[in-house]
């Protein structure tokens, strides 16, 4: 059972812990291969999936209570904040291990990366540090509940949407992503499922 007693486990403290974890995933994956091109490609799909566990967890934190509350997901809800913030830093250590690639293997990555792919990834990564800098109260309170709820809404719904197809494109060569395709899905599906009931539930 997941409680406020795991001191670890909570607040701030469980963004640390998170991102020493993370840290140490990237730095594992990247000791797997020859700490250049393999090393490289093997942090960047490592933090490609931490961020993408992490992400999920943020993103359905209301739905999985309004469907099961139960300790575990009043644990995601009440630390939903930290665990987007630490998504934030496993995405900051994914963008490095792609920087890393540019540097160790350049010819490959110009072959391999192209302007299409740059563009919405950036626009992603502006809102990831956006929702980033509005995950503190005083942030937050600066610009206004309404700009709020349209930036966190609208940014969560285009990094979801760049998850799918970052993931979805790899799926048709490597069937094992269909399993990342299909929790996104399914996490979307939660949250629309309880946005229905939330709207069925309301008072006229």
């Amino acid at each position: 059972m997941i409680s406020s007693r795991n001191g670890l486990l909570e607040g701030w403290p469980l963004f640390g812990m998170m991102a020493v974890i993370v840290a140490a995933v990237a730095l594992g994956a990247t000791a797997s291969g020859d700490f250049e091109n393999e090393g490289a490609r093997a942090a960047i799909r490592a933090t490609a999936r931490t961020s993408l566990f992490l992400f999920c967890l943020a993103y359905a934190a209301a739905a999985l209570v309004r469907f099961w509350p139960n300790a575990f997901t009043l644990w995601v809800r009440r630390n939903r904040r930290q665990l987007g913030v630490s998504f934030a830093f496993s995405h900051g250590v994914h963008a490095l291990a792609i920087a890393s690639l540019s540097v160790v293997a350049p010819e490959e990555f110009r072959n391999e990366v192209r302007l299409s792919m740059l563009i919405p990834g950036g626009i992603g990564y502006l809102f990831i540090i956006a929702m980033t800098a509005t995950s503190f109260d005083r942030t937050a309170a600066a610009i206004g509940p309404r700009a709020w709820r349209w930036l966190h809404g609208f940014g969560a719904f285009y990094i979801w949407v760049g998850f799918l197809n970052g993931f979805g494109s790899r799926a048709l060569a490597k069937p094992h992503y269909w399993v990342f395709v299909a929790i996104l899905i399914a996490v979307m599906a939660l949250r629309l499922a309880a946005m229905r009931r939330k709207k069925i539930a309301a008072p006229a």
